[in-house]
């Protein structure tokens, strides 16, 4: 009976040791769980912090494809990549067709670049289309992309690797929300149907498209949460994509009417701004990317419509981006504001972006946001540093 009760005894402290191990166990288990969690926390909260102590491996060059060399915002994002590259002892080479609308240009360029076989590609696709077997090739050869400006919502698996870009649906959003709180209640107290405008460059761009889009979606909300009905009408692919479009263009109290001129040129955006602009009933256009905005600027030349006040009949401006153009625009009060990405920042994380999956580090996107900026906070620490020349 005695050994018994001695056996018994070992086999409870056998049974309370082994609980209190798995106890133990489960605990560190919960606070490594814990500090994986808290550290994908901070990622999801700041997806730049992936690059922390990041160095080259080798002395790296990466091809960076830039969508065209005719807007500051391209020189800005060379600036980012220059920065980049001194901090990382790395180069690249900037490369870019003459114009946005040379589409076959930029394909040739990227597919001379992928047959020297480089450690990564810098990419800001002018039509994300006809970027896809050069995409396949990438994918097949193990060179990793990295997206900067544009991303590809439908590249080929295992091409893109990160996407360094604007949140361009917010940012389209932002530009319609200020643009709505100037004209609302010119919209509220409109006798017959009113017209907003907007130029878009083009309409291949996912970041143009997705601006756009965000613009136009974000405006038809709350035109109708005022009781307002409302059409899109113009481009096919921005009437396609709209979301809420609730009547007729012949029938509807707002129509938003979206142009896309046949090239990316300042010259055709205000050839398109000029035919909304000289409508009677237009009470606000919006170009959403450089280009376009200073062609509405242009159009404005001729027409002088635009302004602060529409209570008293000024057609109100929104425009996209930086320039010593548009930031003059937005002084004088032409422009009653604008939205601002930052490209130094794009083209700076795109470097590091490429020297992290170079080294074989697997990389989460790095999205950017839209700013709203007027004649009241261009001076800002957080405004300035983004309003490239």
């Amino acid at each position: 009976m005695k050994a018994k009760k001695v056996m018994a005894l070992m086999l409870c402290a056998a049974m309370v040791t082994s609980m209190s191990a798995t106890a133990a166990f489960a605990a560190e288990e919960k606070e490594d769980a814990a500090t994986e969690e808290s550290a994908d926390s901070t990622a999801a909260e700041d997806p730049t912090a992936q690059f922390d102590g990041l160095k080259a491996n080798e002395a790296y060059e990466f091809p960076m494809m830039v969508k065209s060399f005719q807007s500051t915002y391209w020189d800005a994002a060379q600036e980012g990549m220059k920065k980049a590259s001194e901090e990382l002892g790395v180069t690249y080479k900037a490369q870019g067709p003459n114009s946005e609308s040379d589409i076959a240009d930029q394909v040739n360029m990227i597919n001379t670049a992928i047959g020297s076989n480089p450690v990564g590609l810098g990419l800001a696709a002018c039509d994300t289309s006809s970027v896809q077997d050069a995409l396949k090739t990438c994918a097949e050869k193990g060179i990793p992309v990295v997206t900067f400006d544009t991303g590809i919502a439908d590249a080929p698996e295992g091409s893109v690797v990160c996407e360094v870009c604007t949140d361009n649906a917010q940012a389209g959003a932002v530009a319609a929300e200020n643009m709505y709180n100037s004209i609302k209640d010119v919209v509220k107290d409109a006798d017959g149907q009113v017209i907003i405008g907007e130029v878009n460059q083009d309409a291949t761009a996912q970041n143009i498209q997705q601006r756009g889009t965000g613009f136009i979606n974000k405006m038809i909300e709350l035109l109708q949460a005022d009781g307002k009905t409302v059409a899109v009408s113009g481009n096919e692919f921005y009437v396609n994509a709209a979301e809420g479009a609730d009547a007729d263009a012949k029938d509807a109290d707002v129509v938003i009417q979206v142009a896309v001129p046949a090239q990316t040129t300042v010259e055709l955006c205000s050839t398109e701004a000029q035919a909304i602009l000289s409508q009677e009933n237009c009470i606000a256009v919006f170009g959403s990317n450089q280009v376009s905005a200073e062609g509405v600027l242009a159009a404005n030349a001729n027409l002088n419509v635009l302004g602060s006040d529409p209570a008293n009949g000024d057609v109100v401006g929104v425009g996209f981006d930086a320039g010593s153009i548009i930031k003059a625009a937005v002084k004088d009060g032409t422009f009653i504001g604008a939205v601002t990405q930052s490209p130094l920042m794009m083209g700076y994380y795109a470097i590091y972006a490429l020297t992290a999956a170079a080294n074989g580090q697997e990389l989460e996107d790095v999205p950017t946001e839209g700013y709203w900026y007027d004649a009241t906070n261009m001076e800002d620490e957080n405004i300035a540093p983004n309003l490239y020349d």
